[in-house]
């Protein structure tokens, strides 16, 4: 119970920033926009998130880093394998980590709380990924694909509700990956990593959904153009409702509006594109993560110079 007050406290002062329509038009070129690296990490990384006060956060191995948008970075936490991340209002974290087969719930120096989630009905969690925050209703999405795949499609969909109780949403997943949930609370869109596609959700209230319908599929892999993959990896929304999708193995972020349509496609710096969100002073940066390639396995973190406003959570001040 006193984990659950805990999720509660952290979510009831967040609230999301403005959600206007800004037509696909006014994205930039992709033949224009170059990408920029920030900094690189000793291997794969992943799970970027920003704080309020405008750090950043990658995970690579055992390791979250934390960063300045100039690249200077220091580590913030070992957890074991962490990945997906999301910070509250209180300035705690709540991050995916595989190895421990929990959601943990860190606090604001990086130092372990009580499991924010760790089974659900009665039986452990297999592998969380990556989660997206409900945040008027006190609670939190997340993918636990922990041994799944083509051949064994058991990956599942979760809520974690207010008072910190796990719920089964979906299943029958092969490699359910990156997860938004949209600011208006009714859409839950979800990365199927093993079949190159993504779904979309109908929410009709928290952790109760709709049966599951194609929003996309995306591009397959050019390997004549260096692609060596084509799994939807994180993924993030812009203020107009586009949503951002790193794309493993094929070196781009794709970019589909409301509908599903594919309006662009930009370089993702790294070969195996990770994860995928906005930050910078304004918002309006697009910051990527993944490695390097084949060649050196160093992770990297690149930055799109898009000037497109990206959805923003804020703490209500």
């Amino acid at each position: 119970m006193l984990r659950g007050l805990i999720i509660q406290a952290c979510f009831a002062v967040l609230i999301f920033g403005n959600f206007a329509p800004v037509g696909a038009a006014e994205l930039p070129d992709p033949a224009t926009v170059k990408p920029t690296q920030v900094l690189t990490v000793p291997s794969y990384c992943e799970g970027i998130v920003f704080d309020h006060q405008g750090r950043g956060y990658i995970s690579w191995g055992k390791t979250i880093t934390q960063f300045t948008p100039d690249g200077k970075h220091q580590v913030w936490a070992e957890t074991g394998a962490p990945n997906g991340h999301k910070i509250l209002a209180d300035g705690t974290h709540l991050v995916c980590d595989a190895s421990q087969h929990a959601v943990l719930h860190l606090s604001a120096d990086g130092k372990m709380l009580p499991h924010a989630s760790h089974q659900c009905d009665g039986k452990p969690l297999r592998g969380p990924n990556d989660l997206t925050l409900d945040t008027p209703h006190g609670g939190f999405y997340f993918t636990d694909p922990g041994d799944s795949g083509k051949d064994n499609p058991i990956g599942t969909v979760h809520y974690v509700d207010a008072k910190g109780v796990t719920h089964h949403v979906d299943g029958g997943l092969a490699y359910p990956n990156g997860i938004v949930l949209t600011p208006d609370g009714n859409r839950l869109y979800v990365g199927e990593s093993q079949h190159n596609r993504v779904w979309v959700y109908d929410v009709q209230g928290p952790g109760k959904v709709s049966e599951r319908r194609l929003f996309a599929n995306l591009p397959v892999k050019d390997e004549q153009a260096g692609q060596i993959d084509n799994q939807p990896d994180g993924m993030c929304l812009d203020q107009a409702g586009n949503l951002y999708v790193a794309h493993y193995g094929m070196k781009q972020v794709q970019v589909l509006d409301p509908t599903g349509k594919l309006v662009a496609r930009y370089p993702g710096g790294n070969l195996t594109t990770s994860n995928v969100a906005f930050g910078g002073p304004n918002h309006n940066q697009l910051f990527i993560t993944g490695a390097l390639g084949d060649a050196e396995n160093r992770g990297g973190l690149f930055r799109l110079d898009l000037n497109v406003p990206g959805l923003k959570i804020l703490p209500k001040r």
